[in-house]
C-alpha cells in the first residue's frame, strides 16, 4: 500500500492523505471520498504511512497536471495568497497520454509538421521594413515589449512570430484583454492559420471547450487565442506567448487567486522556455521600465488627425454637429463614455443625499432600459424610486449621462443614424458581440457608442471621428495611476479612428493643457510619469499590497484591521501607507476596511504578509483597484 498527500481541486481545504494500491505520478488527478461526497483532487507527493486510518482513492483520472503547471501554481499560490488548489485549478489538465511529465509519455511528435502542408508560409503577411526590423529584434529576445503606435501593424508581426513557431513545431498562446476583440482577431488569424487556431474565452459553451481541448490533444490546434483564461490551456511544446494590450487592467483577476496574467505569462515563458512578447500602443509604466523595448513609432498608413477640446460633461452642439457631419459624409464614428450602461445615481435636490444600496455604501445605478436600479457591487436590484429615503423629498434627480440616454439624444438629433450600444450591459453573449461588430463592419450601424470596451484594439478603416467624453472623471479618480489611465484611454480611442483617412478627435475635458502636451508622443508622457512615480515612491519603483477586511460586524472588522496593523508594525523594510475604512465602506452587507502596504523590496513585504495571512483577510499583491 502506498500513501499520497493530495489537495482538493477548487478548494481552500487543507491537504489530505489517501492510500493507493498502485503507484501514482505526481500531478495525477484522482477522485477521493470526503465524508459523504466524492471530490476531485491532485496528487502532490508520496507520503509516509500516517498514524491514523486512511481511506483509499476511488479512481484515477486519465488527466494530469505537468511539472511546469504545478511549479507555476505553487508560485501563484505563494505570491498571490491563495491555496495551491485554487491556483492549480486555473490550469486545464493534460490527457495522461500527452502529459509532458507522465511516465506513459506518448506525446505526439510535432516537429515534423511542415508549414507548407497548411499553407502558412505562402500566406505569411508581407512586412514593411520597419515591421521587419521589429520582428528581427523580437526573435533575438526571450522577452520584450513591442511599443507600437496604434495602426503600426503589430498584428502582422504577431502572425509572423506564430508562423515561425509553427515551422519549428511549437505552439503559441495569444492573449487579448477582452473577448470583444476576439471576433475580428479570429477572422485575421483564420486567414493565415485556418483550423490550427482556436479562440478561448469564458463565453464558450462546455461542448465547444471540450472540442477545442480535443483538438489540442490531437495536435491539430497549435495556436490558442483569447482572454485571460487562454493562458492556462494545456498546449504541449509551447514556444510563444503574446500579451496584446498588455497595459489593460482586465488582465488582473479580482477574485482569488488575484493573479496578473501579464506577469504570470512572463513567469510561464521562463519555466517553459517560451518567448514572451508584451505589446501596446500605451504600455504600462512597469513593462516599459522593466523590459527591453522594441519600437514601431509610425502608423502603417499615416493620416492627419485634428484634435478639438471641449468642456462640459454632456452631449453639446459641437459633438452632435460633428457626429452629424461625419454621418452625412458616409463615415463612421466612435463615442466613449467613462462608465457603463446608465451607471448614474439618483440624488435628492433637497438634502443632497444619493439613493444608496441597502447593503452597500454606494449609489444604486439607474438602468432606464430595464426600468430598475441596480447595485454594481452586490447586484441587488429594485424598482426605480422617486422619493428620498432620507428626507421624503420628491422627485429624485439624475444628471450624469449613461449610454442609453446618449443614444436617445443622438438619435433624436441625427435622423436616420443607427447607433450600436457597446458595453457590458448590452453585450452579454458571444452572439450579441459578433452581431454588433458585424453590423458596424458592414455599415448597417454608423456609430459605436460605449465604455472601456471601445478602447480595446478594434480596427475599422471607415472610422473618421472619435469622441471621448468624461476624461476628467478618470483623471480625478483616487488612484496613483489616474493620469496614466486617462492618457492611455485618450490615445487608445483616438487611435481607433484615422486608420485609412483623415480623422477628427473630440476630447471633452476641463484640463486640455495636460493632454495637449503629450498628444504626439506617448513615450514623453511615460518618461515624465516615471519620474513622478519614482519621486512619489509608487510602482514600478516599489511594490504595493492591499489587505482587505470584510465582516458583517463593523466593530469586528475594525478590530481585525487594528490587530493586523499591530502585527505588521513589527516588520522592518515595509511601510504601512494607510489603514481604515475602504472607500466603499460596505458591500453585500459587510463592512470593509483596507490596509495599504509599500516596500522597496518584495521579499520583506511577502514575508510580512505571510505572517498575517488568515481566513479573515484578503491579500491583493500588486493591486490595480483600491475601492
Amino acid at each position: 500500500m502506498k500513501y499520497y498527500e493530495t489537495a482538493l481541486l477548487r478548494s481552500s481545504a487543507p491537504k489530505l492523505t489517501y492510500a493507493s494500491t498502485q503507484t501514482l505520478a505526481i500531478g495525477s488527478i484522482v477522485t477521493v471520498p470526503l465524508k459523504t461526497t466524492l471530490k476531485d483532487a491532485i496528487v502532490l507527493k508520496e507520503a509516509q504511512k500516517p498514524t491514523f486510518e486512511t481511506e483509499a482513492f476511488v479512481s484515477v483520472s486519465e488527466h494530469c497536471y505537468s511539472t511546469e503547471q504545478m511549479e507555476i501554481a505553487k508560485f501563484i499560490s505563494e505570491y498571490y495568497f491563495s491555496s495551491f488548489s485554487e491556483a492549480i485549478s486555473l490550469f486545464l489538465s493534460y490527457r495522461r497520454s500527452v502529459c509532458p511529465h507522465s511516465d506513459t509519455n506518448l506525446q505526439k511528435e510535432v516537429s515534423d509538421i511542415h508549414i507548407e502542408n497548411v499553407g502558412v508560409r505562402a500566406h505569411r503577411p508581407t512586412l514593411s521594413s520597419i515591421q521587419q526590423k521589429a520582428y528581427n529584434q523580437l526573435l533575438k529576445k526571450d522577452k520584450a515589449l513591442l511599443f507600437g503606435v496604434t495602426g503600426s501593424g503589430k498584428t502582422e508581426i504577431f502572425i509572423s512570430l506564430m508562423a515561425k513557431m509553427l515551422e519549428e513545431g511549437k505552439t503559441s498562446i495569444f492573449l487579448m484583454p477582452e473577448i470583444s476583440l476576439t471576433p475580428q482577431m479570429e477572422k485575421r488569424l483564420k486567414v493565415y492559420f485556418g483550423d490550427k487556431v482556436a479562440m478561448w474565452h469564458s463565453k464558450l459553451t462546455r461542448k465547444k471547450k471540450e472540442s477545442i481541448l480535443e483538438g489540442i490533444e490531437e495536435g491539430s490546434i497549435r495556436i490558442v487565442a483569447g482572454a485571460r483564461s487562454a493562458l492556462f490551456v494545456p498546449l504541449a511544446n509551447l514556444g510563444l506567448i503574446i500579451v496584446d494590450e498588455e497595459h489593460d487592467d482586465s488582465y488582473k483577476a479580482m477574485t482569488r487567486p488575484r493573479y496578473h496574467a501579464r506577469d504570470v505569462a512572463v513567469l510561464m515563458g521562463q519555466k517553459m522556455g517560451a518567448k514572451v512578447v508584451l505589446a501596446s500602443a500605451t504600455p504600462s509604466m512597469g513593462s516599459y521600465h522593466k523590459y527591453d523595448v522594441v519600437k514601431l513609432d509610425k502608423p502603417f498608413v499615416e493620416t492627419k488627425k485634428i484634435y478639438t477640446f471641449v468642456t462640459g460633461n454632456a452631449l453639446n452642439h459641437t459633438i452632435l454637429n460633428t457626429l452629424h457631419t461625419h454621418y452625412k459624409a458616409g463615415n463612421q464614428s466612435l463615442l466613449f463614455l467613462p462608465t457603463r450602461g446608465n451607471f448614474k445615481y439618483l440624488y435628492c435636490e433637497s438634502c443632497g443625499k444619493t439613493h444608496l444600496c441597502p447593503y452597500c455604501s454606494v449609489g444604486m445605478a439607474l438602468h432606464r432600459k430595464f426600468k430598475h436600479l441596480k447595485c454594481h457591487y452586490c447586484n441587488f436590484t429594485e424598482a426605480i424610486v422617486d422619493t428620498c429615503t432620507q428626507c421624503g423629498h420628491q422627485p429624485l434627480r439624475s444628471d450624469r449621462m449613461g449610454t442609453v440616454e446618449a443614444i436617445e439624444v443622438i438619435e433624436e438629433a441625427i435622423e436616420g443614424i443607427q447607433v450600436e450600444q457597446f458595453d457590458k450591459d448590452s453585450i452579454t453573449t458571444a452572439k450579441k458581440l459578433k452581431d454588433a461588430l458585424r453590423r458596424f463592419e458592414s455599415g448597417e450601424s454608423q456609430l459605436l457608442l460605449g465604455t472601456q470596451m471601445l478602447s480595446k484594439g478594434h480596427d475599422y478603416t471607415n472610422i473618421t471621428l472619435s469622441v471621448i467624453m468624461g476624461l476628467d472623471y478618470i483623471l480625478g479618480l483616487a488612484d496613483y495611476r489616474a493620469r496614466e489611465r486617462a492618457m492611455s484611454l485618450l490615445f487608445q480611442i483616438a487611435g481607433r479612428s484615422g486608420r485609412a483617412k483623415e480623422a477628427e478627435v473630440i476630447v471633452q475635458t476641463g484640463d486640455p493643457e495636460f493632454f495637449q502636451t503629450y498628444l504626439r508622443d506617448y513615450e514623453l508622457f511615460i518618461k515624465d510619469e516615471l519620474a513622478f512615480l519614482e519621486m512619489a515612491d509608487y510602482p514600478p519603483f516599489v511594490s504595493l499590497a492591499r489587505i482587505l477586511i470584510a465582516h458583517k460586524d463593523e466593530a469586528k472588522a475594525g478590530k481585525i484591521t487594528l490587530d493586523t496593523v499591530t502585527k505588521l508594525k513589527a516588520f522592518k523594510d515595509i511601510e504601512i501607507v494607510g489603514s481604515g475604512k475602504a472607500p466603499v465602506e460596505r458591500v453585500a452587507n459587510k463592512f470593509r476596511f483596507n490596509i495599504l502596504l509599500r516596500a522597496k523590496n518584495r521579499v520583506p513585504l511577502l514575508k510580512a504578509l505571510h505572517s498575517v495571512d488568515c481566513r479573515e483577510i484578503e491579500i491583493d499583491m500588486d493591486p490595480v483597484e483600491f475601492s
